[in-house]
């Protein structure tokens, strides 16, 4: 099992009383799974993908990825980890200004220790099957929002890992551009990569193999 999600539960204190923004979930995925978590604003659904991608730690429960339990690591572990085998694409914007589209796609390689070489070559390839190769000296400025996040998910490709996380992937998107995320994901599903997406919107959910609803901090098949 590539994702195993046992009794996740994450608390906040609201003056003198305790509320669970995820209350008690556990769900699992294979590699090739493809699965769409669906809820209203509140939900929980994007705590939830921060405790997935190591991002917060949860009151109680267990993140098992590829044969790993993420919180029996440290910080600098988990931010380790999370580089090398985790793609997480943030809702809204998430380049970095000044660097241009190249440089934000390569960036991740550079934050933890690897071997001597380079990511050049991936970085122009994912350009190009992303059929944004024009772009790479492009800064985000210059940008439309759908090309900002396509640049986004390759950036979440380059290290090549077991899965990507997204939070909200078209949102904010006109139905154009929507559409073309939500293709360039599909393509990389079918190239052998799992897929974890939170969507309020029923067509971008379509695509998925499975959805999920999350409703209270809990899901609901």
């Amino acid at each position: 099992m590539l994702l195993d999600i046992k009794n996740l539960r994450k608390d906040y204190q609201r003056g003198e009383q305790t509320f669970s923004a995820v209350n008690n979930v556990s769900f699992s995925m294979a590699e090739n799974d493809f699965i769409c978590i669906m809820g209203k604003s509140g939900s929980g659904k994007t705590t939830l993908l921060n405790m997935i991608a190591g991002l917060l730690t949860p009151t109680q429960g267990k993140i098992i990825i590829n044969g790993t339990n993420l919180f029996e690591l440290n910080d600098q572990q988990v931010s380790a980890f999370r580089n090398q085998h985790i793609g997480y694409v943030p809702q809204g914007s998430s380049l970095l200004p000044n660097l241009t589209a190249l440089e934000n796609i390569r960036l991740p390689f550079y934050l933890t220790k690897r071997p001597n070489q380079s990511t050049l070559n991936l970085a122009k390839q994912l350009l190009e099957k992303a059929k944004v190769a024009d772009l790479q000296n492009a800064y985000p400025a210059n940008m439309s929002g759908g090309e900002m996040r396509r640049i986004a998910i390759l950036r979440a490709l380059i290290c090549q890992p077991k899965i990507i996380i997204a939070d909200e992937p078209t949102s904010d998107l006109d139905e154009e551009s929507a559409t073309e995320i939500m293709q360039l994901l599909s393509d990389i599903h079918q190239q052998g990569t799992a897929l974890l997406i939170v969507t309020h919107d029923n067509d971008v959910a379509s695509y998925s193999q499975k959805i999920v609803k999350m409703s209270s901090g809990r899901l609901i098949d």
